[in-house]
């Protein structure tokens, strides 16, 4: 039975032996994949994972604040560029270690989070999109044009040091970015679970019901800000040691864009959802990066191209593959990926009645 008896059934972490049984199952998993990858000469797929994993901790961050508070937000390339340069910024000119820079410069972003939080107390809906998306573009501009972040040429990311341990491509960093996205998400389920949770969901349904309930609404549209932009700019840290470069031109509107449509294709309001939908967008994402390779539909696109459109334009057919992905799932399952896997559990329960 899914029946809650009590508030401790409601906040476990595994409700039952066969979510026990699945979870070790995919601790097993991760462990093993990078050394299968690497045996079998797949080291692209290290990197794909490590893309993946970056993807799901902002995905996981944003649905906290749009899933589950209410709150829409435009611009969390803004936190994911913060995060990246910030990072960078506090190994090379302060010297602090990696594991020290990392979460500091998402504390940074929270800040950032935090007053981008305020004007929510009295926006909400496009107005308050408009702004996020303002802040976004802010972000990038002011890094593009001072020095100190490198301007428009950028910065090299060094290698992290852990101890006496250098991490040296993508295989080495798989052991710091997966760990990070398993815990990242296990610590939003869990404040989801909690009076924070509760209170974020309450604004999402009525603000006006929350506050009549004695719920705080300018501490706590802040603090759903914050810990998202905090989630988003430890994503963009380790984002930045995965790619090994950043520019200003990375953090794009279009980012932030692809950032609420994996939250939107997996599903508001549901950590599972976020999760894959990351897994999905980002993937995607990355076969669509260049469409010519892809099997039997990438010839017909770059001919379709080449005759009426501009080749050029053709890698920007991955926007358009979002944009009816979520077209589709607005008007089929509202609910997205993870209302298609309620569907499934409840056919199978059922089956084959």
């Amino acid at each position: 039975m899914d029946m809650k008896r009590n508030h401790y059934e409601d906040v476990r972490l595994f409700s039952s032996g066969v979510v026990v049984f699945w979870f070790l199952a995919l601790m097993v998993s991760l462990a093993v994949f990078p050394f299968l990858a690497r045996s079998y000469g797949k080291g692209y797929y290290i990197y794909m994972a490590n893309y993946v994993a970056i993807h799901v901790i902002v995905a996981v961050g944003l649905n906290l604040l749009v899933g589950y508070a209410g709150q829409i937000s435009l611009g969390h390339a803004g936190f994911f560029a913060l995060g990246a340069y910030g990072t960078l910024l506090f190994m090379l000119k302060l010297g602090l270690p990696f594991y020290v820079a990392l979460p500091l410069a998402g504390l940074c972003a929270a800040a950032f989070g935090f007053l981008l939080g305020l004007p929510a107390l009295r926006l909400e809906g496009p107005y308050l999109a408009i702004v996020t998306l303002g802040f976004g573009l802010t972000v990038t501009q002011i890094i593009g044009r001072w020095e100190l972040f490198g301007g428009r040429t950028g910065l090299h990311a060094p290698e992290p040091v852990i101890g006496s341990i250098v991490l040296k491509g993508d295989f080495d960093l798989y052991w710091i970015i997966a760990p990070v996205a398993v815990f990242l998400t296990i610590a939003a389920r869990n404040l989801v679970k909690t009076k924070v949770g509760r209170a974020f969901i309450a604004i999402r349904d009525s603000d006006i019901a929350a506050q009549t309930m004695g719920v705080n609404l300018t501490y706590y549209k802040t603090l759903a800000f914050a810990v998202s932009a905090f989630y988003t700019g430890v994503a963009g840290g380790l984002y930045a040691f995965s790619l090994g470069f950043i520019e200003p031109q990375i953090f794009n509107l279009m980012l932030s864009i692809l950032f609420l449509a994996m939250v939107v294709v997996g599903g508001l309001g549901s950590t599972l959802g976020a999760v894959a939908g990351a897994i999905l967008i980002a993937m995607l994402n990355l076969k669509l990066a260049v469409v010519q390779n892809l099997p039997l539909v990438g010839p017909v696109l770059l001919n379709l191209s080449e005759t009426w459109f501009s080749v050029s334009g053709l890698p920007n057919i991955q926007f358009v593959v979002y944009g009816l992905i979520m077209f589709l799932i607005i008007v089929f399952e509202p609910l997205g990926l993870f209302g298609f896997w309620i569907r499934t559990k409840i056919y199978w329960r059922t089956f084959p009645f």
